[in-house]
């Protein structure tokens, strides 16, 4: 293996997978990609409802949170991928942006560069949509971005019900305006998921400038008078990167990997064993994550399609999806959701909904024996700030991460709030033929007691972990709005870690938006240092 090349990426996750393509179509450029998990071969990485065994441990590092000391110390698994395409090989495949007031908020917050009309190419640039083609949407992309393929009745049902409680049609909730209940669009193409693995990497991998690693463990970065000059392999030694380092690990793998070559919080890192190579408070700290409340309910017949984890309908949907490209496989089963508020004078949805068609379909939650549907809520814009730390010195260790739900008392009412809303929803007569009754939450839980002791029980992470190595221009940030790291030449972070505020929606792509904005301010970097 040659030991130089001008970019070393660390993380080949949606943020990771795009950067090296895009850095790699400059033909002069010698790019390396590692990835600590394998290539995405299975054939669940391929199928839209693969999603239901991601969060059960396909592809992931088998993490788990500290217990939350607000949450009467409940652990929650917490998924992280480990496999090439990271999250976007693993997840539910649901194509949203955030508001566009997130985007200014990150403006105003001193992040130049990063409102909303400053980001948009970057996410029109990306896609190849099968529906829309205007201001919000683009096409020719690398990424695949389609209509659901296998929406069923109570979807619809579940449109009517929420426009009883006054909530409208939302025909695009990554165009015009966020608000409203709808299809989600999904990162698929011809009924296969377009993760960053596939949409970005499969093109590119016959340039003799891009090498690809996979199954690759980073020990440290390796950082010499001040400058970053590489990364060291376990097993392998030193592999130098003679223009840049770019960290897209993630928000949990980004922290660690720095904290472990000693740039983090000096304190921590002399508890743990760690010599200090840089004092960086804000690395690991800023931990921002959507926590998930849900109602389940038991279905007046085989609405949804829980009848299909049985072994023989199992088979008969895999076979049914081979030759039809339909039914349930073809489902990324979380298609239908919305966007609404918790708050009335939120300045823009601070609820997101996503239906469930079936019970049980991620770890944690319940599954019913005779079917059943889900209606997933979840408080957009939390206050609560936690950390990712070490455990150890030691890089097999599990990190410390610590969401810190609910520090914030705010964050368990507008939660409780939203759990509220989605049962009402789900009591609306449009949606009575297909629902015979709530199971979960239940009849049971009245008081606000009683569903602070639901939450603490039945809680799940949405999986949208952010904020760690912060953006900004003040002195505390750990990125400037260039993504270079402060007080480490040649060091730069490009993936959900950088957020300084946690978007209201999913991230996957906000991480692909990221990717590329940054391909674009590291090539006119490089053309600044040596003029192109």
């Amino acid at each position: 293996m040659a030991h130089g090349y001008d970019f070393v990426i660390v993380g080949g996750g949606s943020a990771g997978s795009v950067l090296a393509s895009r850095l790699s179509e400059d033909p002069d450029a010698r790019v390396l990609l590692i990835e600590a998990g394998p290539r995405d071969w299975h054939p669940l990485y391929k199928v839209p409802a693969g999603f239901a065994k991601m969060t059960k441990g396909i592809g992931s590092w088998g993490w788990s949170t500290v217990p939350q000391r607000h949450m009467k110390d409940r652990v929650f698994r917490f998924t992280q991928a480990r496999v090439l395409g990271g999250g976007s090989t693993v997840n539910a495949q649901i194509y949203t942006r955030g508001n566009a007031l997130d985007y200014h908020e990150w403006r105003q917050m001193g992040c130049t560069g990063w409102g909303y009309d400053d980001v948009l190419p970057y996410f029109r640039k990306s896609e190849d949509n099968d529906s829309f083609d205007d201001r919000y949407h683009g096409r020719g992309g690398p990424l695949g971005v389609s209509r659901p393929a296998a929406p069923l009745p109570i979807c619809e049902a579940y449109f009517e019900a929420a426009a009883k409680l006054g909530i409208p049609r939302n025909d695009d909730m990554a165009g015009a305006r966020q608000d409203g209940v709808g299809y989600y669009q999904l990162t698929q193409r011809n009924v296969r998921r377009s993760s960053a693995s596939i949409a970005f990497l499969d093109p590119a991998r016959k340039r003799p400038n891009l090498t690809i690693r996979t199954g690759a463990e980073v020990l440290r970065v390796v950082v010499e008078h001040g400058r970053a000059t590489g990364v060291e392999l376990a097993g392998e030694g030193v592999v130098r990167a003679e223009a840049e380092l770019i960290l897209s690990s993630g928000a949990i793998g980004t922290p660690r990997l720095l904290q472990l070559s000693g740039i983090g919080p000096a304190d921590h890192l002399r508890a743990v064993g760690v010599p200090v190579v840089f004092d960086q408070p804000g690395v690991g700290s800023d931990l921002q994550d959507h926590l998930d409340l849900f109602v389940v309910a038991e279905c007046t017949g085989p609405h949804t399609y829980d009848r299909y984890a049985r072994p023989l309908w199992s088979v008969l949907a895999g076979l049914r999806y081979l030759l039809t490209r339909s039914g349930p496989v073809a489902s990324s089963l979380f298609e239908t959701g919305g966007f609404w508020y918790a708050d009335p004078d939120a300045r823009s949805p601070d609820i997101q909904l996503h239906l469930g068609l079936g019970s049980g379909i991620e770890a944690g939650v319940a599954a019913l024996k005779d079917g059943g549907v889900t209606l997933n809520s979840a408080y957009l814009r939390p206050r609560s700030r936690g950390t990712v730390r070490l455990a150890s010195g030691d890089p097999a260790a599990a990190p410390l991460i610590d969401p810190n739900y609910w520090a914030d008392p705010h964050d368990r009412d507008m939660a409780i709030r939203g759990l509220k809303l989605a049962q009402e929803i789900m009591r609306q007569d449009p949606l009575k033929p297909y629902v015979m009754a709530e199971r979960l939450p239940g009849p049971e839980v009245r008081t606000e007691a009683e569903y602070f002791d639901y939450a603490c029980a039945h809680a799940k992470t949405d999986h949208h972990p952010a904020g760690t190595c912060r953006m900004g221009a003040d002195e505390g940030a750990v990125v400037d709005p260039e993504l270079r790291f402060r007080g480490i030449d040649r060091l730069r972070v490009v993936d959900n870690s950088i957020m300084p505020r946690l978007v209201s929606a999913n991230t996957n792509a906000t991480a692909m938006m990221i990717a590329e904005k940054a391909a674009d301010m590291i090539r006119a970097s490089s053309c600044e240092a040596d003029p192109c």
